[in-house]
């Protein structure tokens, strides 16, 4: 028997092994291949509800907060009235961050100053963000 008998011997025993072998762990090879290969940025997603509906979410809150402003009860107007005010600064941060208008990002339980609040929704107005023309005037303990 040649060396070339026992080289094509040994390539016949050994082929199915082979080919076993490449079924087996050629998805696991290509699998850690993608993971290891740099991916594409991905494309920008949102990071919050889109500028419509903070848009009209914003609307209506300074429409609320103007009829409140304007014939609640003075027991119930302040309660209700803080919690639209929060609201109204919570969406409006929501808005300026979707519009890269700059803005001071307020700390958890904070509220905006009435004139921080004041000159985010001028600077959302001048973004393009159309609000009501007549916003509620503000309380006289530097709220909205």
């Amino acid at each position: 028997m040649s060396l070339l008998d026992v080289g094509k011997l040994a390539l016949i025993t050994v082929t199915p092994t082979l080919i076993g072998a490449a079924v087996v762990y050629t998805p696991r090879c290509w699998a850690a291949l993608v993971r290891a290969w740099p991916h594409r940025p991905a494309e920008p997603q949102p990071t919050g509800p889109p500028i419509e509906q903070l848009a009209a979410d914003l609307r209506r809150l300074l429409r609320l907060h103007d009829e409140l402003t304007r014939s609640a009860h003075i027991a119930m107007l302040a309660h209700r009235l803080w919690a639209v005010e929060a609201a109204i600064g919570g969406r409006a941060v929501e808005a300026a961050r979707a519009l890269d208008v700059p803005h001071r990002q307020p700390a958890q339980l904070e509220m905006l100053t009435r004139a921080e609040l004041s000159r985010l929704l001028e600077r959302l107005a001048l973004a393009g963000l159309i609000l009501p023309t007549p916003v509620a005037p503000f309380t006289e303990d530097g709220r909205l």
